[in-house]
């Protein structure tokens, strides 16, 4: 009786698993398309290829730069100072004064809205003068700021405090305030006093609120920080994006924009990293 030769066999298991790899690759690239990462890299690719279309069309003229020249810029930027100082100390410059005004916000809007929401007495006197403030845009602070303060570092970070400040009490004031009721029946059947109830219930049921609060904020100070850096600053990020326009250089302010967004992007999830840590009790919604 004569065997099956190897030969055979080989194509045999080599036609099966090609049927196989076939018949399972929607379900690969399904699970691929599926994955977030996956499809982050595909949104960035996409941006950065119709970038390179858009520059290449001329769309904008002469003033849109390829993303090469735009790396490439900042590469020379890193080493060549512009007005006595390199890429990394302009965006340290702006980092300190976003700290600095960022963290006053909070260290002041926090609490006021948490106040707010506890006391009806401090809600009656606070909130009518924070409603009248709350819509003026920080940018029309900036002539009063010089006025006030000067062209220095205390304008500045006064505007920054103006503009991060409002969603800090605006999210600690709702965060108290949309707490769910039912939480407090929880702890008074189970003989619970007040204090208890602010403690136990009060603070962790808003935290995830206040750290929102505190997400924008942050992102509301880059903004506010670029605005007064516009103005009669000579380092920071706004700086390099003024440099730029009054140079014709749109390489200088696309990559100056690009820091400015990774960085931060990179505060942000530092601030989710935090809120994960502080209050794991969240709940996310995927």
């Amino acid at each position: 009786m004569k065997k099956d030769s190897p030969k055979m066999d080989d194509r045999t298991e080599s036609k099966v698993i090609g049927q196989a790899a076939r018949k399972n690759f929607p379900a690969f690239l399904s699970g691929v398309l599926k994955n977030r990462f996956v499809l982050y890299g595909i949104s960035i690719l996409a941006f950065l290829i119709l970038w390179d279309f858009i520059a290449i069309l001329k769309v904008f003229g002469a003033f849109m730069p390829r993303p090469e020249e735009v790396v490439k810029y900042l590469g020379v930027m890193m080493v060549d100072p512009l007005a006595g100082r390199t890429l990394p100390l302009h965006l340290w410059a702006s980092l300190q004064r976003v700290f600095i005004g960022f963290a006053i916000s909070v260290l002041i809007g926090v609490p006021v809205g948490l106040f707010m929401a506890l006391n009806p007495y401090v809600n009656s006197i606070v909130k009518p003068v924070f409603d009248l403030l709350k819509p003026m845009p920080p940018i029309s602070w900036i002539s009063l700021a010089i006025l006030w303060f000067g062209i220095g570092e205390t304008s500045k970070v006064f505007i920054i405090i103006i503009g991060a400040i409002v969603p800090c009490i605006i999210n600690s004031f709702n965060g108290i305030r949309l707490v769910d009721p039912e939480l407090y029946d929880v702890v008074r059947m189970l003989g619970g006093k007040r204090r208890q109830e602010i403690w136990q219930v009060t603070f962790p049921a808003a935290f995830p609120a206040i750290f929102a609060g505190i997400q924008i904020s942050l992102s509301v100070a880059w903004t506010c920080v670029l605005a007064a850096e516009l103005v009669g600053a000579r380092e920071g990020m706004g700086f390099i994006i003024i440099l730029g326009m009054n140079l014709s250089r749109p390489s200088m302010i696309i990559g100056g924009m690009a820091v400015i967004a990774l960085t931060a992007w990179l505060l942000a999830v530092s601030v989710s990293w935090l809120e994960k840590w502080v209050c794991p009790w969240k709940r996310e919604i995927q």
